[in-house]
C-alpha cells in the first residue's frame, strides 16, 4: 500500500450545492507540515471513488491535502499498531461499529471532545467517551419473495426463531462482522441465554448451509431458492440504483420489513471514524471530522454507499428514502463491539457456520 495524494481542485457546483457550509474547529494552533503544506493522513476501510470527490472538496476549503491509505478495517488497526508511536496515521474510518471497538480495544484511539460532533451526531451513533464517530448508518432489515406472499408472525428478529419459518430462512456465515453484531445486541437486549436460544431457533430454521455476502441472500430470496432473509439496506438501495435491469427487477420480487416497530426498533450499524492517539497533525483531523458532519459532506458521505446520513435534517438519496421510514434501535453501538466475544462464542456453541 502506498499514499496517494488528492489535491485540492474545483468542484462543480453540482456535486456539492452546499459546500461553503464550513464549520468552525474546536480545536487550536495549526497542523504540522510537511514541506509548508498542511496535511491530513487518512487510513480508510472506505473503497468508494465518491469519497475522493469529499477529500478534494475538504482541501479546497481548508487547504489541507489528505494522503490516502485504503485496506481492509483489520489490517488497518494491525499496521497502526506496528508502527507505533511513529505512525502517520491521523485518523482511522471503517464501516463497522463492531471493527471501531476492536480499534478500541487496540488502544490505538484517542478522546476527542467537540461540540461540533455532539450536536451533529445522535449520542447513540458515537462513543461515550469520544473516541469515535458515527459518521452514516444503515438498518438490517428482514426480506421475503413477494410471490410466495408475506410470512406470517414475522414482525421482528425473534420472530426469525419461530418454528412455522422452518427450511425458509437463508443466512450469512456467523463470521460475517453484521452478523456478529446483531447478535451482540440481541444479547444487549435479551441476554445471553435468550440470545442464544434465538440463534438456536434460527439455525433451525435455515434452507442452506449459511453462504454468500448480502447481494447472494437478496438474489437467492428474488430467485425462490429462500423464503427469507436479512440484509443491509444500502444493499437493496444499491440494487435499486442499478443500471442492470435485472438488478432492479430483482427489487421489485422482494418485500421489506423492518423489524421490531412495536418494540425496540431496527437494528442499525455505522460507518465511523476515530482520531489516532499518536496522530502528528491532530488539529487536521478534528477539523476533518467535523467537516464530515456539515449538510453537503454528509449527504454526500451517505450516498456513496446508499446509507443513512447520521445528522438528522440530512436527506437520504431517492432510492434509501424509498425504503421507507422506520424507527431504529437506539441502543449505543458500543454495545455492538462490547457484546462481540460473546456473540462469537454463542454462535460456536450452537455450531452457526
Amino acid at each position: 500500500m502506498k499514499f496517494k495524494s488528492w489535491i485540492a481542485g474545483i468542484l462543480a457546483a453540482s456535486v456539492f450545492s452546499g459546500c461553503g457550509d464550513n464549520r468552525t474547529t474546536g480545536a487550536t494552533g495549526t497542523p504540522k507540515t510537511h514541506g509548508h503544506v498542511q496535511e491530513l493522513n487518512l487510513y480508510s476501510a472506505r473503497h468508494y471513488d465518491t469519497d475522493m470527490a469529499l477529500y478534494d472538496d475538504f482541501t479546497r476549503q481548508t487547504g489541507i491535502r489528505v494522503n490516502l491509505i485504503e485496506s481492509r478495517a483489520d489490517a488497518l488497526i494491525e499496521r497502526i499498531k506496528n508502527e507505533g508511536e511513529f505512525s502517520p496515521a491521523d485518523i482511522l474510518i471503517t464501516v463497522d461499529a463492531g471493527r471501531l471497538w476492536r480499534a478500541e480495544q487496540a488502544d490505538i484511539l484517542s478522546p476527542l471532545t467537540s461540540s461540533v460532533l455532539e450536536q451533529r451526531i445522535p449520542a447513540h451513533l458515537r462513543d461515550p467517551d469520544g473516541r469515535w464517530f458515527g459518521l452514516s448508518k444503515r438498518a438490517r432489515v428482514i426480506i421475503y419473495n413477494k410471490a410466495a406472499g408475506k410470512p406470517e408472525s414475522l414482525m421482528t428478529y425473534a420472530d426469525l426463531a419461530n418454528s412455522v419459518h422452518a427450511d425458509r430462512v437463508c443466512m450469512r456465515s456467523s463470521s460475517n462482522i453484521y452478523n456478529i453484531s446483531l447478535m451482540a445486541a440481541m444479547i444487549s437486549h435479551m441476554g445471553a441465554a435468550a440470545a442464544e436460544d434465538w440463534g438456536v431457533g434460527v439455525a433451525d430454521n435455515f434452507a442452506r448451509r449459511p453462504q454468500g455476502n448480502d447481494t447472494a441472500q437478496i438474489e437467492a430470496v428474488a430467485g425462490g431458492e429462500c423464503g427469507i432473509s436479512i440484509v443491509n439496506t444500502y444493499y437493496i438501495a444499491r440494487y435499486a440504483n442499478s443500471d442492470d435491469f435485472g438488478k432492479r427487477k430483482m427489487i421489485d420480487s422482494i418485500g421489506i420489513i423492518f423489524p421490531d416497530q412495536s418494540g425496540i426498533g431496527t437494528h442499525v450499524n455505522i460507518s465511523g471514524a476515530g482520531i489516532i492517539k499518536t496522530a502528528p497533525n491532530r488539529d487536521a483531523a478534528v477539523k476533518f471530522l467535523e467537516y464530515l458532519t456539515s449538510d453537503s459532506a454528509q449527504a454526500h458521505f451517505a450516498n456513496g454507499n446508499n446509507e443513512y446520513p447520521v445528522v438528522e435534517t440530512v436527506a437520504p438519496n431517492a432510492a434509501v428514502k424509498a425504503l421507507g421510514v422506520f424507527r431504529e434501535d437506539e441502543i449505543n453501538v458500543s454495545e455492538l463491539g462490547e457484546n462481540q466475544n460473546e456473540a462469537v462464542r454463542i454462535y460456536d456453541r450452537i455450531g452457526w457456520p
